[in-house]
C-alpha cells in the first residue's frame, strides 16, 4: 500500500521504488545507532530514553510513540477487518464495497473490523510467543504469495512492457520534486516508530554486529521488494481495468476466482495479524507499562493499545493516498524525529555510548536530572516540532493558505528531517554548556 499509494499520487515505477529505496536507507541509519544501546546493555526503549529526558520525563516521547503505534495498530486491524469482508464479498457479491468517506462505514465491515480486532485482543491474551509460529509461516508466506501476485500482474498486463511504460502523471520537473521531497519524508517516517524503539529488539540481539547486519539485510532489500511487486500490480491495474487501484484490500476483492479472493484475502489477514503484534503490540505495550509498572503489565498494556486503536478512526487515516502520506505519515515524522534526534545526540555525543544502566532503574540517580525530568530535551522536542506546526495546520485546512510565509509552511515537507537536525543540535548545545 505504501508503494501502491506513490503510484497514485502520479509517480511512475521506477521513482516510486527510488524513493522507497532512499527512504530506507536515510532511516537505516537511526535504527542501527539507536540499536547500539539496546545491543550492549540490554535495555528497551523506554528505559533507554530515561538517559537523554530523565526517569520520568521518558514517559514523554515513550507516550508519543505508543499513540502512533496505537494508530499504526487500528490501521492493521482496520485491513484485517476488510479482508475478511471481501471473502463476504467473494461469495456474495451483492454486497456492497467499503464506503470510507463517511464517519463511520457500513455496519456489516464494521462488525468485521471487531471480529479481527477481538482476534488481535485474544492473541495478546494468550501472550506473545503464541504467535511465534505464525510469524515463521508468514515469513515462507509473504515471498511466495507476493511472487504470485506478480506472476498474475505481468500475465493479466500482457507483459512486464506495458506496466514499465507507463509514465508518470507530473506534467513538470518542479511538479514532481513539490511530491518527491514530502513522499520521501514519508517513507523515512514510515519507519520513524521503529527507529526509536528498535532497542525493544537490538536488546535481544547476540553482538552489536548482529543488529547490525541483521537491519541492513533486512530493512532495505525486503522492503524495496515488497514495493516493486506493489508497483508493478498497481501500475498493472490502470492497463488490466482502465483505473489505478492502490488498495491491496479492493485489488485482491476484484479477482474472478472466488478461491482466488477468499485465498488473498486469508494471506492478507495472517499477515496482518501477525505483524500488528510484532510491530504495533510490543512497542506500546512495554510503552504503557513504563507509565505505571506496579499497575500496567504486558497484556494491560496490549488492551489499551487496541481501545485506542479504535478511537482513532483508522478507517479515515488511509481512505486515500494523500491523506495516508501527508496527514499520517508525515504528521507523526514531525514528533518522532526530534526524539530520535535527541536520543542519538545523548548517546554518541554527550554521554560516547557509556550508560549507568543500574541507575536507569532508579528513581534516584544520575539520570534523575529534576523531579525525574530533563528540562533541556523537553525544551528541545518542543523547539524540533514548532516549525511543522504550520504546514500541519495547512495540511489539515484549519488556517487559509495565506496564514504563514511560503518557505514555513514548506518545512512540513520535511518534517522528520527539520525535528530531528532542530532537536539534536539544541540539545547538544545546551547539554554540552551544561557539562
Amino acid at each position: 500500500m505504501l508503494a501502491s499509494s506513490l503510484i497514485g499520487g502520479g509517480m511512475n515505477w521506477w521513482q516510486a521504488i527510488l524513493t522507497i529505496f532512499l527512504g530506507n536507507c536515510i532511516v537505516l541509519i537511526p535504527m542501527i545507532l539507536n540499536g547500539h544501546a539496546g545491543a550492549k546493555y540490554g535495555i528497551p526503549f523506554p528505559v533507554f530514553v530515561r538517559a537523554s529526558f530523565g526517569t520520568k520525563g521518558a514517559n514523554i516521547p515513550a507516550m508519543l510513540r505508543a499513540i502512533v503505534a496505537c494508530g499504526w495498530f487500528g490501521i492493521q486491524t482496520w485491513i484485517g477487518g476488510a479482508s475478511l469482508y471481501n471473502i463476504l464479498r467473494a461469495w456474495n457479491p451483492s454486497l456492497a464495497e467499503i464506503d470510507s468517506s463517511s464517519l463511520f462505514p457500513q455496519v456489516l465491515p464494521m462488525i468485521c473490523f471487531f471480529i479481527f480486532w477481538a482476534l488481535n485482543m485474544f492473541i495478546i491474551y494468550l501472550g506473545v510467543d503464541s504467535i511465534r509460529k505464525l510469524l515463521i509461516f508468514k515469513a515462507f508466506f509473504l515471498p511466495i504469495a507476493a511472487l504470485a501476485l506478480l506472476a498474475w500482474a505481468i500475465i493479466a498486463a500482457k507483459g512486464l512492457g506495458p506496466i514499465l511504460e507507463q509514465p508518470s502523471k507530473f506534467a513538470t520537473t518542479a511538479d514532481f520534486w513539490h511530491y518527491f521531497f514530502p513522499a520521501l519524508t514519508g517513507m523515512v517516517g514510515f519507519w520513524a516508530t521503529l527507529s526509536l524503539n528498535i532497542p525493544d529488539f537490538t536488546r535481544y540481539a547476540k553482538s552489536q554486529n548482529a543488529q547490525v547486519k541483521g537491519q541492513i539485510y533486512g530493512l532495505p532489500p525486503a522492503m524495496t521488494f515488497f514495493a516493486f511487486v506493489g508497483v508493478i500490480v498497481t501500475s498493472s491495474t490502470a492497463i488490466i481495468y482502465g483505473q489505478t487501484e492502490w488498495d491491496i484490500v479492493k485489488l485482491a476483492g476484484r479477482f474472478d476466482s472466488k478461491l482466488m479472493v477468499s485465498f488473498a484475502m486469508v494471506g492478507i489477514i495472517i499477515s496482518t495479524l501477525a505483524t500488528n503484534i510484532a510491530a504495533n503490540i510490543v512497542s506500546p505495550a512495554n510503552d504503557f507499562a513504563n507509565l505505571a509498572p506496579q499497575k500496567i503489565n504486558f497484556r494491560t498494556g496490549g488492551y489499551i493499545t487496541g481501545i485506542i486503536g479504535i478511537l482513532i478512526f483508522p478507517w479515515k487515516l488511509i481512505a486515500d493516498p494523500n491523506g495516508y502520506i501527508f496527514t499520517w505519515l508525515i504528521a507523526y515524522s514531525s514528533l518522532l524525529g526530534p526524539v530520535g534526534g535527541i536520543m542519538i545526540v545523548d548517546y554518541f555525543f554527550i554521554r560516547k555510548k557509556e550508560l549507568n544502566a543500574v541507575d536507569l532503574y532508579k528513581e534516584k540517580g544520575e539520570y534523575t536530572y529534576t523531579n525525574g525530568f530533563n528540562s533541556t530535551a523537553i525544551i528541545a522536542l518542543l523547539l524540533g516540532i514548532i516549525p511543522n506546526v504550520p504546514g500541519f495546520l495547512l495540511q489539515i485546512k484549519v488556517v487559509a493558505a495565506t496564514a504563514f510565509p511560503e518557505w514555513i509552511s514548506h518545512l512540513y515537507n520535511y518534517a522528520w528531517f527539520v525535528g530531528f537536525g532542530v532537536s539534536g543540535v539544541i540539545y547538544y548545545l545546551f547539554m554540552k554548556k551544561d557539562k
